[in-house]
């Protein structure tokens, strides 16, 4: 592709908008055409570097209220929606009005099911055709839909970790499915955004559960998997990671062998998977758009652990690999 894309952000002040500005920056094949944030946020008209010190000398353009969509659709190819669910689900079908190519990191367009935005998300979806024709952005596993749709709804950050720890698992036929998988998954704090909420302080965080039985990623999970698990996420006192242990049952007489030659089958050409002949631990991908997965054997159970940068695998640069897939780019670039 010889012109440059001109890319958007809109949702630019967070920490993922930041990071995405930063990888659109270094992309080769792609010009920032504009950072935006609700006309009414606190931090319109700021450089983004004075938002994010690491930009400095980098990016100094200023994240601008954005108060014309169709304005800035007009004036971009692609735009990144960094933005709340609510807010994305009515954006991004302005954005396909005018042409442009979405790419969604919120949960407006992950699910199709009308009851699964009222149940868990507080409105109704009102885009029957768009949340039909999304593709859904995990990166490994959805390539040829990816690479056809104008709408990209990337996976959420714990759904990603706890999705590629079990899919090859049940692909390959060795999931005893009748045992509900069991997955405890533990995230920054940055996973909450931002904004400073006694909730996600330092000082008042520690180690707990929350949205037990009840969390909106639960759903998600299991629908693209179409399989049902338990899933409780913990908030853990560090910025940024997930780390998910899952509890899983084979099917009677599966061996350690088939276990790996499923997971080498199924990620041996996807670069942001690594397969760990160990444990994997959070420090090692933290900063990365990395997923690291390993587990261990014994007897009829497996437990997978798998490890994400919630920001970047997690979201911003699981993003950019959407982009890089649909476009036909090397699926690290501006990554790595």
């Amino acid at each position: 592709m010889s012109k440059r894309l001109k890319t958007a952000i809109v949702g630019a002040s967070g920490y993922t908008g930041a990071e995405l500005a930063l990888m659109v920056h270094k992309h080769p094949n792609l010009t920032l055409a504009g950072l935006y944030v609700s006309a009414n946020s606190l931090d319109a008209n700021k450089p983004i570097a004075q938002l994010h010190g690491k930009l400095d000398g980098i990016i100094d353009a200023p994240v601008l209220p954005l108060t014309d969509v169709a304005e800035v659709a007009q004036s971009c190819d692609v735009v990144f929606l960094a933005t709340a669910h609510e807010v994305s689900h009515d954006l991004a079908p302005v954005f396909l009005q005018y042409g442009c190519q979405v790419f969604d990191l919120s949960g407006a367009y992950r699910v199709r099911s009308q009851a699964f935005y009222s149940d868990f998300y507080g409105f109704d979806h009102q885009f029957d055709q768009h949340l039909e024709n999304a593709a859904y952005g995990l990166a490994e596993w959805n390539e040829e839909a990816i690479q056809q749709a104008n709408l990209v709804a990337v996976a959420g950050c714990y759904p990603t970790a706890s999705q590629l720890a079990i899919k090859p698992l049940i692909v390959s036929g060795l999931l005893d499915s009748a045992q509900w998988p069991v997955i405890n998954a533990t995230s920054g704090v940055s996973g909450a955004g931002r904004k400073a909420t006694m909730t996600n302080s330092f000082c008042e965080v520690s180690l707990q559960p929350y949205g037990v039985f009840n969390h909106r990623h639960q759903p998600e999970i299991a629908a693209h998997l179409e399989q049902d698990v338990i899933f409780t996420p913990h908030l853990g006192s560090f910025k940024r990671g997930i780390l998910a242990t899952i509890t899983m049952k084979l099917q009677a007489g599966t061996t350690a062998e088939q276990v790996e030659q499923a997971f080498i089958a199924a990620y041996h050409d996807k670069p942001a998977v690594r397969i760990k002949d160990a444990i994997p631990r959070l420090q090692d991908v933290q900063y990365t758009p990395f997923c690291d997965i390993g587990w261990k054997v014994q007897g009829e159970h497996i437990i997978v652990v798998s490890a994400i940068d919630n920001l970047l695998k997690g979201a911003s640069s699981q993003a950019m690999q959407c982009l890089n897939i649909h476009y036909g780019f090397e699926p690290l670039t501006a990554l790595v």
